[in-house]
Order: C-alpha cells, then sequence, then structure tokens
C-alpha cells in the first residue's frame, strides 16, 4: 500500500500550475513527483507519463509534454523511478549507487503504487475516470506490462519504444556475471553508468511472465497507439512493427513519424518542440480524446 512521506513546494503559476511531492513507496523508497493540472482533478481524465532507461521526468520534452496535455484538461502525473539514478538535482545524475541495482520488476511495482496513489487520493481528492499512460522507449515497455494486468488503465501510448527488455549479447551476459557488472557511457553527461547483476537476475527470472512484452501486448485488450521515428537509431522501427504485429488490431495504431529519431529531434537540456514533435503530441491527443470517451 502506498505511503505518504511529504508534500513539497505549492501551485506555482510560473510553472503551469504544476506541484512537487514526495511520493514514499511500500519499501520505504523516495520518488520525486511533479503533478501538472491540479485543476484538472476532477475531469476524470489522469496522464501518467513515464521515463526510460538513463531518462527522468524533467528531461527534455518531459514538462513541455505534461504542460501540453494539462493544457488540454488532464491530470498529468510525472515522476522519477525511485533508482533511475536522479537525487535531490533534477537534471543530474548523483545516485548511481542506486542506479547499478535497479530493476525492470521494481520499475512495474512502483508504477502500479502511482497508481493507486491516484486512485486511492494522494494527489488530491478527485473523480478517478480515465487512466492512461505515456512511456518513452524502456518506459513504454514498463507501462504495458504493468497496464496488461490493470482494468482500471484504460489506454497506453508507446513512444520509441523497445520490443525486448532482453539486449545484450550471451557473450556480454558472459562478462556481466564474471566482473558484477555492466558498464554504460551516458553520452550527454560522460558518465560511466554501472549496472549490477541484479538486473540480469530479474530478466532471467522473470522474463516468460511479469517481463514478457509480447505476452502483455497480446493480452492487452484495451486502445494501444504505437508512435515511432523512422530514424530512430536507438530503437530501430523494426520493434515497432514488432509490437504492432502482436497487437491486437482492432484497438492499435501505429504512428511512424518520417524524419523523427529516438527523441523525436528534441533534445536536453529543452531548446524548444519541432514540427516532428508536435506531430506525436497532436496524433497522441487525438488518440488519447477518442480513447477516454
Amino acid at each position: 500500500m502506498s505511503k505518504i512521506l511529504t508534500f513539497h513546494g505549492s501551485i506555482d503559476i510560473f510553472r503551469h500550475m504544476s506541484k512537487d511531492i514526495v511520493f514514499k513507496t511500500s519499501d520505504g523508497e523516495e520518488i520525486q513527483v511533479t503533478t501538472y493540472g491540479d485543476e484538472n482533478l476532477n475531469s476524470g481524465r489522469c496522464l501518467i507519463t513515464v521515463h526510460g532507461f538513463k531518462g527522468f521526468k524533467n528531461w527534455g520534452h518531459g514538462p513541455y509534454t505534461a504542460k501540453y496535455f494539462s493544457d488540454k484538461g488532464f491530470f498529468v502525473i510525472t515522476f522519477n523511478f525511485s533508482h533511475n539514478g536522479i537525487g535531490d538535482d533534477p537534471t543530474e545524475f548523483t545516485q548511481l549507487d542506486k542506479f547499478a541495482v535497479n530493476t525492470f520488476s521494481r520499475e512495474i511495482r512502483e508504477l502500479n503504487e502511482i497508481i493507486d496513489a491516484y486512485k486511492n487520493g494522494f494527489f488530491g481528492n478527485c473523480k478517478v475516470g480515465n487512466i492512461g499512460l505515456i512511456g518513452h522507449s524502456r518506459g513504454g515497455a514498463i507501462s504495458i506490462l504493468t497496464a496488461h494486468k490493470r482494468d482500471d488503465v484504460d489506454a497506453v501510448v508507446m513512444w520509441a519504444t523497445v520490443a525486448s527488455l532482453d539486449r545484450y549479447s550471451e557473450r556480454q551476459k558472459i562478462e556481466w556475471r564474471k566482473k558484477g557488472v555492466f558498464e554504460v557511457l551516458n553520452m550527454r553527461t560522460k558518465q560511466v553508468m554501472r549496472l549490477n547483476s541484479t538486473l540480469l537476475d530479474d530478466l532471467e527470472q522473470n522474463k516468460d511472465d511479469l517481463l514478457n512484452i509480447e505476452n502483455a501486448i497480446k493480452k492487452f485488450n484495451k486502445p494501444l497507439l504505437i508512435v515511432h521515428g523512422d530514424q530512430d537509431l536507438a530503437v530501430k522501427k523494426n520493434e515497432a512493427e514488432q509490437l504492432y504485429e502482436w497487437s491486437n488490431k482492432s484497438k492499435t495504431e501505429y504512428f511512424l513519424i518520417s524524419g523523427a529519431g529516438h527523441t523525436f529531434n528534441v533534445k536536453h537540456p529543452f531548446e524548444g518542440s519541432n514540427e516532428r514533435f508536435e506531430r506525436v503530441l497532436t496524433k497522441t491527443l487525438n488518440f488519447l480524446q477518442l480513447s477516454f470517451n
């Protein structure tokens, strides 16, 4: 059961009616949350955005996306997974020790607790209606793996999403086991970010059930939108095509953006939107409005 820790700050009109909150998970970890559009709490339309690997709620288009949807009448929840590496500094990785011991299963559990917190009034007493998830990259995978086991998630949007969480060769896994860690270079910060073998354990132990994306999509019988850039070098478009192949075609849309990369050509620090990302937002908005009606 989710527990309240404390609330931080207050509504700030210069941050588009956003509120910073600290949420305490069932195992005592702290999750940094920012909500947008508290005036929309009783709209019956809630969106939760889910960041990906080496991502965080304030990355690039995160706040812009949240403001966009709150301006359209949605109550929007953005958050950092407790072990994503971000601490008190909202845009820098200062908790690499936590990043190293993160697991996919933890992220699924924490997303479930955020959804439950919304329904239980943690973010304010509200009319609980439609709930939608927007996940980017690995966040899209965590979203569908969470949503397919819940009756209360009404739509999922997968932006530039992976078709498998197992992205490591057998040779890499052998070395990972041997060394106990797998090292990843963050090209933006030039930090070497380590992943302990606990992540590999989680992947191997739960690959057939909890972490099986194919199974999750095949069982998800709600509206699903898959958006991908045809110039995505991090997650090739064939993965989006695979996701669509597994899906229920009567409830799924696949939208390919020409000339767009993994982040739909948005940079961090945020330098503004662009025509391709605006197409992503417009398509997502139209999809959610139809799904929630």
